[in-house]
């Protein structure tokens, strides 16, 4: 699939994210998942992915990824526009070494019809992504290179994706999109033409470039919250 031309990333960036942490107030828990049970497991659902074998303990969703599979995804059962999802997730020892330096674990907002935000970490890697798809290909926002946060494989991962509309001030319309890991925020942009998503799930993936066949994943300590509008 052909890149795009960059997506809007303003010199502004940090400032409008300041800015909407002002027109919004603290962002509020509306759907927790610990992941703790069958039922509870089954509650995140498919959205993409061949080849997605799921399980899991008592205390996290467990994903392995078969063949002619990049990469699978689980939605929640939370739609919305304006949204934060944050999961722990764990790339597991059991994927090849030669798969695991390509894997990676992530976050899904406004997912839907071909397109979405992506927020993405390679565990050995130690790199971040911000990205927004759309059928015509993915625009990356930021890329952050040697990030200490991001932890290898088997350990912790603690993962957050924000994306809120901009209500006022010269960047109204427009979206503020950023990724955090553990408190550390790692990546942000801003989209200018937040129309080419129309969806509105929220999602967690996993996978590795151009094959993930053989990837192991948990999830768990999933959370998705709304801001309170002042």
């Amino acid at each position: 699939m052909n890149k795009r031309a960059p997506a809007t990333l303003l010199a502004s960036a940090v400032a409008v994210l300041a800015l909407c942490s002002v027109a919004f107030g603290a962002m509020v828990g509306i759907y927790r998942n610990d992941m703790e049970s069958l039922a509870r497991r089954g509650e995140l659902i498919k959205i993409s992915g061949a080849n997605c074998a799921r399980g899991g303990s008592e205390a996290a969703l467990r994903v392995a990824i078969g063949e002619k599979t990049d990469a699978c995804a689980f939605r929640t059962p939370v739609i919305g526009r304006d949204l934060e999802i944050g999961a722990t997730e764990r790339l597991l020892s059991g994927t090849p070494m030669a798969t695991q330096k390509r894997a990676y674990l992530g976050l899904e907002l406004r997912a839907g019809a071909g397109a979405k935000y992506q927020f993405l970490v390679y565990p050995l890697q130690r790199k971040a992504q911000l990205i927004k798809w759309t059928p015509e290909g993915p625009e990356y926002f930021q890329i952050a290179k040697d990030v200490a946060a991001v932890k290898a494989a088997n350990k912790a991962n603690k993962l957050r994706l924000r994306a809120l509309n901009i209500r006022s001030g010269p960047e109204k319309g427009r979206v503020a999109i950023a990724g955090f890991v553990g408190n550390e925020q790692v990546v942000e942009g801003i989209d200018a033409l937040p129309g080419e998503l129309p969806g509105e799930a929220s999602a967690v993936t996993v996978g590795a470039t151009k094959n993930g066949n053989g990837v192991i994943a948990s999830v768990d300590e999933l959370v998705v919250r709304a801001p309170v509008e002042f």
